[in-house]
């Protein structure tokens, strides 16, 4: 696996190319099939100056308030941003992510955060956001509420997201940044960011070290 560090400030300006257009038509309901192949591409791009952790409050599954800062503070947190209708990036990231997870040992696997926040907040309820998320992992956060408010907090992290459109054929498509961002429990700071490509070996072997704040 290869790895790179990358200035914070190139890294926002190649970040906002990094963009996934995923539709929501009938294939979303289709089984994801989870890729564990080795990649020749890189995986995790250790950042010289991370990013600070977004000041975010939004509403969780359970419709209670969620203070981002708050709740992960001096926990090793991944956070990404996607949407549940996705038929592809979306759930196969979160896949990857919660089957290395379950990895971990026990102590481990409580310790970590895995925060998914929607670009699609109008349908994404906290209802059902809770309901796909525990279709992969109970145990992931998910996040909704303002769609400008996401998007402000996703641009802190060099994420850029479009608020949802309809394509020629009635289906709706949001556009957005596939990183996965992991924040250091030492720090609080984002300081590896994981791009789409990213398998769930990937995930495996840098967990271990992410929980711990190390660079992998």
């Amino acid at each position: 696996m290869r790895k790179k560090t990358f200035a914070a400030a190139a890294l926002l300006a190649a970040a906002t190319l990094t963009l996934s257009a995923c539709g929501s038509g009938g294939d979303g309901d289709k089984p994801v099939t989870v890729v564990s192949e080795d990649t020749t591409q890189q995986a995790a791009t250790v950042l010289d100056k991370p990013f600070e952790k977004p000041d975010l409050v939004l509403t969780d599954t359970r419709g209670k308030p969620y203070d981002l800062r708050e709740q992960t503070a001096g926990k090793p947190t991944l956070i990404y941003f996607g949407y549940t209708h996705c038929p592809d990036v979306c759930p196969l990231t979160m896949n990857n992510i919660a089957v290395a997870k379950k990895q971990l040992p026990r102590a481990e696997q409580d310790q970590l955060r895995v925060v998914f926040v929607t670009t699609d907040p109008e349908r994404d309820t906290p209802a059902a956001l809770g309901k796909w998320l525990q279709g992969i992992d109970p145990q992931i956060t998910g996040l909704t509420g303002s769609f400008d408010t996401i998007q402000a907090g996703a641009r802190t992290l060099g994420i850029s997201i479009d608020a949802p459109t309809k394509d020629k054929d009635g289906n709706v498509v949001s556009t957005h940044g596939t990183q996965v961002i992991a924040f250091s429990p030492k720090t609080d700071a984002g300081y590896v960011l994981y791009g789409k490509d990213a398998t769930v070996d990937d995930y495996t072997k840098d967990l271990p070290k992410l929980i711990k704040g190390e660079k992998p």
